[in-house]
């Protein structure tokens, strides 16, 4: 019951507090009901039941008051909450806070929603009392969730009624193990209401007029904490240096051709663990944590946020951990034209290696 409350004063509050502004706004309310998907056979024995919950969010609509907004067909932004019942006392429920962007198609009557944040789970893996949840390692998790609805506002004063698929995914990114995580596919049935509907303001087109930019050149460190798959073996600090070249190819978007130096101190531990605990791999103990990347990526410009996604190979590889492919996709925020943070998301296909905090600077 403290989830459905403090969910709901928090929707309150918003509510309030967008009646108070002259911008437009919009709250919308999902319930949504599923099934967790069996993306790893380890999570078999979690998949129990039919998932329910819901999403209350608030919206902050755009008109074109800054030239991305009409670039984008104007687009909402705001936060939203989620509240899941995972339908297994070992999985426990999750409740979450995220930041999302959402883009209109079809004669602004399709939905394609994206969002971000943290989870907080009930009850995570621990090795007396709940040793079966190796789905979740820590309390606290990363998670990101998708949304594609018809939406259509304003049908009778104010209030309108969207409906469509979700997919609610959560991970700690191994930070600690284990982390399995739980990727949940969702019908949800909601109502949205638009405040102050009879005053829309008018949609400004801005044309983009022709862009080019000489190549820019970057660096970058990344950081965090991270733990093997193997549980108890400790957490260890990761460091990340990257040097890369991007081309602006248009206001929206750039391609980049760069390479990472990666000091992963959790492969110390884990080369020692596998030389011991697994001799016919032939693993010596002695082989270097180190690893060296090369990657192409593309970064989509939206307003002072840009969405980057990367993919990368290992040609310095001298122990075999997850394949020598990766791929890192995840957030920049620009405080300046040269200066930069980062949130990414470093795996190797479906299986997460480390949430990096980064900074750069681009030149």
């Amino acid at each position: 019951m403290r989830y459905y409350f403090n969910c709901l004063l928090l929707f309150c509050v918003l509510v309030v507090t967008a009646q108070e502004n002259n911008n437009q706004y919009s709250v919308d309310a999902n319930f949504f009901y599923g099934n967790i998907a069996e993306h790893n056979s380890d999570i078999s024995h979690l998949i129990k039941g039919h998932p329910t919950g819901f999403i209350l969010s608030y919206n902050k609509k755009t008109f074109g008051q800054n030239a991305w907004e009409s670039r984008y067909n104007y687009p909402d932004y705001g936060a939203s909450i989620i509240y899941q019942d995972l339908k297994n006392e070992t999985l426990g429920n999750n409740f979450g806070v995220y930041a999302h962007y959402n883009f209109y198609f079809l004669k602004r009557n399709l939905i394609f929603r994206i969002g971000q944040g943290l989870a907080h789970n009930s009850n995570p893996y621990d090795k007396v009392d709940n040793y079966r949840n190796n789905a979740f390692g820590t309390r606290l998790l990363s998670s990101t969730y998708l949304m594609l609805n018809y939406k259509k506002e304003n049908i009778f004063s104010g209030f309108g009624l969207q409906t469509g698929l979700s997919l609610i995914h959560y991970s700690n990114a191994n930070v600690k193990a284990p982390n399995s995580s739980i990727n949940s596919i969702t019908f949800n049935l909601g109502v949205n209401y638009v405040l102050d509907a009879d005053n829309t303001p008018e949609y400004i087109k801005h044309i983009d007029q022709d862009f080019t930019e000489k190549v820019k050149y970057n660096l970058a460190f990344r950081t965090g904490v991270n733990e093997s798959d193997i549980i108890d073996s400790g957490q260890y600090a990761f460091y990340i240096v990257s040097a890369y070249a991007d081309k602006r190819l248009n206001k929206k978007s750039a391609i980049q051709l760069g390479t990472d130096v990666f000091f992963s101190n959790f492969l110390k531990t884990h080369i020692r663990y596998k030389s011991v605990a697994f001799p016919l791999d032939n693993v010596s103990g002695d082989e270097d944590y180190k690893r060296i990347g090369v990657f192409v990526g593309h970064e989509l410009f939206i307003s002072k946020t840009s969405l980057v996604t990367q993919l990368g190979y290992y040609v310095y590889y001298p122990f075999d951990f997850e394949g020598r492919v990766y791929n890192r996709v995840g957030l920049k925020r620009y405080f300046s034209d040269k200066l930069y943070g980062a949130l990414t998301l470093k795996s190797h296909g479906a299986k997460a290696e480390a949430v990096e905090l980064g900074i750069g600077i681009r030149l």
